[in-house]
């Protein structure tokens, strides 16, 4: 067969779904596969495509008609394409309506959303389910949630990030003395300031630990539309948070952390998740979504928006040194079960194969 020509698509692009396609594209340039990526620019100042091997083809993260177009005439020759998120399996889908080139559509979260902008996203996951030849799902319930909304054929497609690198010999003696953790406990969160990320469950905690000595410090990586009204709340309070906005070390914030949390409403794969566990970081994150699946027994589990079973969870991991030792030895065990990057890219490329081999695309029938 001649060589296989493949188109990654990104829409907006979070930190998961974006590393995966730069482990993706590396991955299938090696094994000799012609890899394209269409993403916002600044993506790609991030992840470096283009140094994976990838030729990069810059798309705005909208779906008005010139982008549909320029995502059609890039995929024209494509043997597979392959769109990353709804937004992104929305455009693929528009850009193919009328040609049989395969489609993959990775789903890596589900929207976050109610009333009419809830409605809007789950007619385009019903779009962009019903458009693929082949949904993966980054966890069970995903594949699930795609199949309700009419995929063919949904497979659990686990996304196992990269691990950590970097970090250099004495990262955590560095990170905590940037952020004035000497002495004192150091928790760690990272990922966008959106409601649904439970940062106000993690602020009602961090008030509780205002009662140990020394008092924990919450560092808090990530920028978005609450940070004002957040920080409002930790000047007002006189919370010990600090709001750290975007940072490229998120790895080397995590190694520093005596604990790491995660509190969002919903998580499939979480970045977060998987660095702490591979660093040996113990984790306390809510039971939703993905995340048990994710973590097994090498987390507390709590429940999402519960400020009180929080705030007591991670008290009794600063507190119990046998408990805290017990999750930091758990975690890099839990993680070495997950798939590695060359299985998740042998995954993906025998599905290219299947399509291209088995199969033209169907039309979709919406």
């Amino acid at each position: 067969m001649t060589q296989l020509r493949t188109v990654q698509v990104l829409g907006g692009g979070g930190a998961g779904s974006s590393a995966h396609v730069r482990s993706l594209a590396a991955g299938l340039v090696a094994r000799g596969v012609r890899v394209t990526v269409c993403a916002p620019a600044e993506l790609d100042h991030t992840h470096d495509f283009l140094g994976a091997g990838a030729h990069v083809v810059p798309m705005p993260p909208r779906n008005d008609p010139l982008t549909v177009g320029a995502l059609r005439a890039v995929c024209a020759g494509a043997d597979v394409v392959h769109a990353h998120g709804l937004n992104a399996g929305v455009r693929s889908a528009l850009a193919l309506a009328a040609h049989r080139v395969p489609l993959v559509v990775t789903w890596h979260t589900r929207p976050h959303a109610e009333g009419a902008r809830g409605h809007v996203l789950r007619l385009m996951e019903r779009k962009a389910a019903r458009a693929a030849d082949v949904v993966l799902a980054t966890s069970s319930e995903l594949v699930d949630r795609a199949r309700r909304r009419g995929a063919r054929d949904a497979r659990l497609g686990a996304v196992t990030l990269p691990p950590p690198s970097g970090l250099g010999d004495l990262p955590g003696e560095k990170a905590r003395a940037e952020l004035g953790a000497v002495g004192r406990p150091l928790v760690v969160t990272a990922g966008p300031l959106e409601p649904y990320r439970g940062y106000g469950a993690l602020l009602d905690a961090s008030r509780r630990w205002l009662g140990h000595d020394p008092v924990p410090l919450v560092a808090v990586a990530g920028d978005g539309p609450r940070r004002a009204a957040l920080q409002r709340r930790v000047d007002t309070e006189g919370l010990p948070v600090r709001l750290l906005g975007a940072r490229g070390d998120v790895a080397q914030l995590l190694a520093a952390a005596d604990v790491a949390v995660l509190a969002g409403r919903w998580e499939a794969r979480a970045p977060l998740a998987q660095a702490a566990l591979r660093l040996g970081v113990p984790l306390v994150a809510t039971a939703v979504g993905g995340v048990p699946e994710l973590v097994g027994d090498a987390a507390e589990l709590v429940p999402y928006g519960d400020s009180v079973r929080l705030a007591a969870a991670v008290s009794r991991l600063l507190a119990d040194p046998a408990r805290h030792a017990e999750l930091a030895a758990a975690g890099p065990r839990q993680a070495a079960t997950w798939p590695t990057e060359e299985e998740t890219i042998a995954q993906v490329l025998s599905v290219y194969d299947e399509l291209r081999a088995g199969r033209g695309r169907h039309l979709p029938d919406w």
